[in-house]
């Protein structure tokens, strides 16, 4: 993809020259673009040109091809080790290429805080995995966009123990632990919501991530923490939606410029809840900073008072169904109980009320489960969400499964051809 740049800075430097120059160029990888060096083969009149020492005149960037994004989208996910794994990415590839699936979303980043591909960039040349990942990460996504695969790279953002062991006064730190990154039930610790270097971090990786070939990223662990000894926290604010929103206002600002698609993956529960859930996460304050948002609505991963199911993992069908259309109302509305930097009061009326911009909901693509967690997730549950999604008049959709199987989605998709 490179060479096109190059050869039409050989014909422009060869017309300024004459026909005594003789063009010598280099090529190396992304970190170190294409150079086009000019010398004097022989006698020449140009005074472009100095007869004893090659000098470099021109630097051409490689450019970067991205997709559009289409839609409606079908996706699934790949861990940082599978594509790191020729034989496994290349059945899940065989999987797409040979199904409706257009397109994947790759680990960036991953619960380790490891990084899945190398770089020299010296933010981010520490965090590149040891066992996962892969180093061809480039040219594999330009096969795949050679096969017009839409490919997506998800950054867990502040689940990251790596970074909060080496920054550990960015942590959300432990009270009984005093200055050491708090953990949770599976060992991993989270970087602060409010830490504005963090950020910064997280910008100079989506923005490389970008200029490789992402066509979009797609942002995960976008909250403080869960699922841990909460009494054990010391928390740096109390403002933990708040906090959240300024984040998202940083992202948009820094990485909408480049052109990069963004995504955001939110808790289930915030498509039926106004409160942030503990965590920082409200759909109306998520809504305006991304491209679009996927709630990860899976059946498994809700409370068993949720609709008086008693077990959520019996109806896939209505908690995708019931949790989605309450994202697509509230998508449209044009007023909300919820405070955020993109809302106006109305009025003084109390509880408040707030004016919100109307979002398309084909912003909205959720997370759907095809992995067994409460029970095995068979072929008729796999299409009774995605028939839920459709009937809550949503077009696109994303598959997890962290094993990368996809056994029943492949029976459905199968079926459907």
């Amino acid at each position: 993809m490179m060479l096109p740049a190059i050869k039409t800075a050989v014909f422009c430097v060869l017309g300024a020259a004459g026909a005594g120059a003789v063009l010598l160029f280099t090529v190396s990888g992304p970190s170190n673009p294409a150079r086009l060096l000019i010398a004097s083969a022989f006698a020449t009149q140009s005074p472009l040109f100095d007869r004893e020492t090659p000098e470099e005149v021109i630097v051409v960037e490689p450019q970067t091809v991205h997709l559009k994004t289409p839609e409606p989208m079908y996706a699934i996910y790949m861990t940082q080790c599978a594509v790191g794994t020729p034989s496994l990415r290349n059945s899940l590839v065989e999987f797409i290429d040979n199904t409706q699936l257009n397109a994947v979303i790759i680990d960036i980043k991953d619960y380790s805080g490891r990084i899945s591909f190398s770089s020299e960039n010296p933010a981010l040349a520490d965090s590149t995995s040891p066992a996962c990942g892969a180093r061809d990460m480039k040219e594999f996504i330009e096969k795949l966009h050679d096969k017009g695969i839409y490919v997506i790279g998800r950054i867990t953002v502040f689940q990251d123990p790596f970074y909060a062991k080496a920054h550990p006064e960015q942590s959300v730190q432990s009270k009984s632990r005093s200055g050491e990154p708090w953990k949770d039930y599976k060992g991993l610790s989270f970087v602060a919501v409010n830490s504005e270097p963090f950020w910064d971090y997280i910008v100079e990786l989506s923005k490389e991530s970008y200029a490789i070939g992402f066509d979009e990223l797609n942002y995960d662990y976008i909250r403080w923490p869960s699922d841990g000894p909460m009494s054990d926290i010391v928390y740096p604010s109390k403002d933990y939606a708040g906090e959240l929103e300024k984040f998202f206002w940083h992202l948009h600002a820094e990485i909408k410029p480049t052109g990069a698609v963004m995504s955001a993956d939110l808790f289930g529960m915030t498509t039926t809840n106004v409160d942030d859930l503990n965590i920082g996460q409200v759909l109306e304050r998520t809504l305006p900073y991304f491209d679009y948002v996927a709630p990860m609505v899976y059946p498994s991963h809700y409370p068993k008072s949720f609709l008086g199911l008693g077990n959520p993992n019996s109806d896939p069908y209505k908690v995708v169904q019931y949790s989605m259309s309450h994202a697509v109302r509230r998508a449209l509305a044009t007023t909300t109980p919820v405070v955020s930097f993109a809302h106006e009061r109305i009025g003084t009326s109390t509880p408040a009320v707030y004016a919100k911009p109307v979002h398309d909901p084909k912003k909205l693509r959720p997370w759907l489960q095809d992995f067994d967690y409460g029970k095995d997730y068979l072929p008729a549950d796999i299409d009774a969400q995605i028939r839920a999604t459709y009937d809550a008049g949503l077009t696109s959709w994303f598959f997890w499964d962290p094993a990368n199987r996809y056994d029943s989605l492949r029976q459905v998709l199968k079926n459907n051809q």
